[in-house]
């Protein structure tokens, strides 16, 4: 087989799998218009169309589709028989993409950063921040970073650290108006921002003290699922939010913020670095997770 003749089968492989060409280029590293025209050649090459594509979307045709099937276990044994070289190095070498939700990432991954690349200086790590749930085989990532709770069947979890609070914030001049709320029952004489998931739905606080568990819903007139923004309408001094403890600490530490409710506020569920069941764990992705483990 060419080099070309490869260099097009994978071309095809990340358009199918990620449906997109743009998204097919940039995990190729190319543009897409070089990626349609390696499929392009393919197709030419075989006589046969092996995708269906419009202004919008792109799909498999039956004949793509049983193309694909023997691709990719093809390509996950080249892609393990390349990473079985880093039997002969000192470190992994090759590129590791992880997904992470943007509110927490820098609390996650920044202290644990300058240890693993000085310790894996061959690895490429490329770190995609977001705070919506994304398919992490489809999106053509590694791993991802996300709370128990949101992990999908067919996925192994490695616990990670740190374990993360909520935090209940508000600055002096609105509690020089405001008296500072002792239960969560107080929070309904408050003024409280409301926290959204990034899908647009609310949520509400969640609190916990020697085994009694209360949820509290605001129903006030600013709502964000950014806890940066949060934490910046807490400073205004026109209400109280509800932020990760590592969003706030700088300003609670000089005093710009004032922490309430604290013994209320139990740890978050543990968060997880989780990647496909049956993905072959290459030896950088090995050592991102030997990095983070709990």
């Amino acid at each position: 087989m060419r080099a070309t003749d490869l260099s097009e089968l994978a071309a095809f492989d990340a358009v199918a799998r990620h449906k997109s060409f743009r998204r097919a280029g940039e995990e190729r590293g190319v543009t897409a218009s070089a990626i349609s025209h390696a499929v392009s050649n393919l197709e030419a090459r075989v006589g046969i169309r092996l995708l269906n594509r419009t202004t919008r979307s792109v799909s498999l045709t039956d004949a793509g589709a049983m193309l694909l099937s023997r691709l990719s276990p093809a390509f996950g044994d080249i892609g393990s028989a390349m990473d079985g070289l880093n039997q002969f190095r000192n470190t992994p070498f090759g590129k590791v993409r992880i997904n992470a939700p943007t509110s927490i990432a820098p609390f996650v991954l920044g202290p644990i950063l300058g240890d693993l690349m000085r310790a894996n200086p061959n690895l490429e790590l490329e770190v995609v921040t977001t705070d919506r749930l994304v398919d992490i085989v489809e999106d053509g990532f590694d791993a991802g970073i996300r709370l128990g709770e949101s992990l999908r069947e067919g996925m192994t979890a490695v616990r990670i650290r740190p374990r993360l609070r909520l935090a209940v914030v508000g600055s002096p001049n609105y509690f020089d108006v405001a008296p500072e709320p002792k239960t969560p029952a107080d929070l309904r004489a408050h003024r409280c921002f409301q926290n959204l998931y990034p899908s647009g739905v609310r949520y509400p606080w969640y609190f916990e003290k020697e085994g009694r568990s209360m949820e509290f819903q605001p129903t006030g007139l600013f709502s964000s699922d950014d806890h940066d923004l949060l934490v910046q309408a807490a400073l205004s001094g026109m209400g109280l939010a509800y932020v990760w403890e590592d969003r706030a600490e700088a300003h609670i530490r000089d005093g710009r913020l004032i922490r309430c409710l604290d013994e209320w506020s139990p740890p978050e569920d543990w968060l997880y670095l989780y990647y496909p069941t049956r993905k072959y764990i290459s030896a950088g992705l090995r050592a991102v997770i030997e990095t983070m483990r709990a």
